[in-house]
């Protein structure tokens, strides 16, 4: 059987799925080794990772079982999620690398507003650091972060912002996180493409007049 033929789409496809099916388990598994060890503690980050962690695996046993049993409606509400899945990982990885100091900055301090305090305080420890940025916009609540400040560096008298620190490594951080989610969007489409293929191709081993 040539590549491009029936068992090749099949196989390529499966394999595939297994793929995202170990990536899933990796977030997930990632994430419970992240909050065991409690180097995150905000419930909403674990639970993110851990959410789009089962959707992968999912989507992954969907296109698996679709793939093994030649299944029409299973292969086709596969490629349609994967599809979406592609626009928005691909919008989101652009953004990643399109995003320059200023926008790193205005998202950061809008994402440090919606974080509990004890995911403020973790991070200080972590970075050694207090505060984000001591702006004219921001000086309240930045007080308030440094007065609760746990970082070893307040015992000190000398802790950097936080903000200056994330910002350091936010630029190499996003370009990692875009490129690597760019080359994983296009597996996806990837993953569309040989479902459609494969979903119209015909079981050498059945009728050959019914179309499956």
């Amino acid at each position: 059987m040539v590549c491009g033929g029936f068992t090749c789409s099949k196989n390529a496809l499966c394999s595939l799925n297994v793929v995202y099916m170990l990536v899933g388990l990796l977030l997930i598994g990632v994430a419970a080794w992240g909050k065991g060890y409690g180097l995150v503690s905000s419930i909403h980050i674990i639970g993110g990772v851990i959410a789009v962690g089962v959707f992968l695996l999912l989507i992954a046993v969907v296109g698996l079982i679709g793939a093994m049993h030649h299944h029409q409606v299973m292969l086709f509400f596969y490629m349609v999620i994967l599809f979406i899945v592609f626009l928005f990982q691909f919008g989101v990885s652009c953004s990643c690398l399109a995003m320059n100091r200023g926008q790193q900055e205005t998202l950061l301090n809008s994402t440090w507003g919606m974080m509990e305090n004890k995911t403020k305080e973790d991070l200080e420890t972590q970075l050694n650091c207090c505060g984000l940025f001591n702006t004219t916009d921001t000086q309240q609540q930045f007080n308030k972060d440094l007065e609760r400040c746990p970082a070893p560096c307040g015992k000190e008298g000398g802790c950097v912002l936080c903000g200056t620190k994330m910002l350091d490594h936010a630029t190499e951080a996003l370009k990692i996180l875009g490129g690597v989610g760019l080359f994983f969007s296009f597996t996806e489409i990837l993953g569309v493409w040989l479902a459609v293929r494969y979903r119209n191709q015909k079981d050498p081993r059945a009728n050959p007049s019914a179309f499956l």
